[in-house]
């Protein structure tokens, strides 16, 4: 009977530790880019959500307020970031609900 308990506790813990490292490889992924509001990351999150498609650009600054960069002026990193927003936020199913 005692055998059967501990067994039980190794399970137990090695569901925790796996769920563990599966919660941090999801901060990692959300954290990987820059989410700054403006940035390429938000920018292509937010094309997401209003259903823009994609355009890769982001804000020097804030969205709207300061210069805004297109893709022919951004940096490889900086259209990835962008795409991974956009993606991210295809995933999530979250868009803006136009009723």
């Amino acid at each position: 009977m005692c055998n059967n308990g501990i067994i039980q506790l190794d399970k137990d813990l090695s569901i925790m530790e796996n769920l563990g490292h599966d919660i941090q490889k999801q901060i990692t992924l959300i954290t990987k880019h820059d989410d700054r509001h403006g940035g390429p990351y938000d920018r292509g999150s937010a094309d997401s959500y209003y259903g823009r498609g994609t355009k890769p650009h982001y804000f020097v600054g804030g969205t709207h307020q300061t210069d805004k960069i297109e893709e022919k002026d951004m940096t490889q990193s900086e259209i990835d970031a962008y795409y991974a927003g956009f993606e991210d936020n295809e995933a999530d199913g979250s868009f803006k609900d136009w009723g």
